[in-house]
């Protein structure tokens, strides 16, 4: 797949529907800031309880004030999360389990990108732990109240970037060899390798899965590009996407009706979309698996 996108495809994928989502319950992580906040303020005005999944709290308060507002929805609630800590994912899934009777949709949002080379509370490299390790382990701790909660969705953020990496299995936290866009690409390889899994672990269960390129999106992720990719940004910047046009494709996998049907698939701008042939790769899907749920000691089979 070729890493130059039409101008279609970066102004493309603007999707509108009058779907209501009065009675469900959504968690959003990283739903304080860019792609996050905008699809909390969607699902918001269409009648959803959502509960705001951030590690920074004091800015997941101004974005709560600021929704509420907005949509009129005051049911939004802020929880606790970090991503790259196993005790806080843990700490949380746990209050969710213990107090909520049912969540129809996860949309494993947050994310890290490009960023110098540091570890997670357990040792994880930090895109590879936050990005895939971390949402992993939150789908894990909740699927059996989104079974119980069915029909329901999870819905993975990966990109485009994910053509630019591979699956080191014998590197997998890049020990040996750090290179931050390398280790993006990996991360954002692992959320759609990952979500084929899901999808056939969970077939027959009411509860489907979806992988999605938001496009090239205007957020503040971009804050660990070196000098060359910053250049390269303010060329592109123009034929780039809002975070309100960014969200549109997660907002269409949360919502679109007929999609209860569809799962394991890769969308961008609102439809499916093509990925990588590593990408589609179900044996190192399932070895991926395998190595998530060892480094992360759990068994999900």
């Amino acid at each position: 797949m070729s890493n130059i996108y039409t101008l279609r495809e970066m102004f493309g994928g603007q999707w509108s529907s009058s779907a209501r989502l009065d009675g469900k319950t959504v968690i959003i992580t990283g739903a304080n800031t860019g792609i996050g906040k905008e699809t909390t303020r969607d699902l918001a005005k269409r009648g959803a309880r959502i509960i705001m999944a951030c590690r920074d709290l004091e800015k997941a308060e101004g974005a709560q004030k600021e929704i509420m507002e907005d949509s009129g929805n005051q049911n939004i609630g802020i929880r606790k999360l970090d991503l790259s800590d196993t005790k806080s994912i843990r700490e949380f899934a746990e209050v969710i389990n213990n107090e909520e009777r049912a969540i129809h949709i996860l949309i494993n949002n947050a994310g890290v990108m490009m960023c110098p080379y540091s570890k997670t509370a357990d040792g994880f490299e930090m895109q590879f732990g936050v990005n895939h390790l971390g949402h992993f382990l939150l789908t894990y701790l909740l699927i059996d109240l989104l079974k119980r909660s069915a029909p329901s969705r999870i819905i993975n953020l990966s990109s485009m970037a994910h053509s630019w990496g591979t699956i080191a299995l014998d590197d997998i936290n890049s020990e040996r060899n750090y290179h931050s866009r390398r280790a993006y690409g990996q991360s954002k390889l692992a959320n759609i390798l990952y979500t084929r899994s899901l999808a056939k672990k969970l077939k027959d269960t009411g509860v489907t899965a979806y992988a999605v390129h938001p496009g090239i999106v205007r957020t503040d992720l971009k804050r660990h590009m070196n000098l060359g990719l910053l250049i390269m940004w303010k060329v592109v910047r123009p034929f780039t996407k809002t975070p309100v046009q960014g969200a549109q494709t997660t907002i269409y996998c949360a919502v679109q009706p007929e999609l209860d049907k569809e799962s394991g698939g890769y969308y961008s701008n609102c439809r499916p979309s093509r990925c990588t042939r590593a990408a589609r790769d179900d044996e190192m899907a399932e070895k991926l698996w395998e190595l998530s749920c060892k480094m992360l000691g759990i068994v999900w089979d």
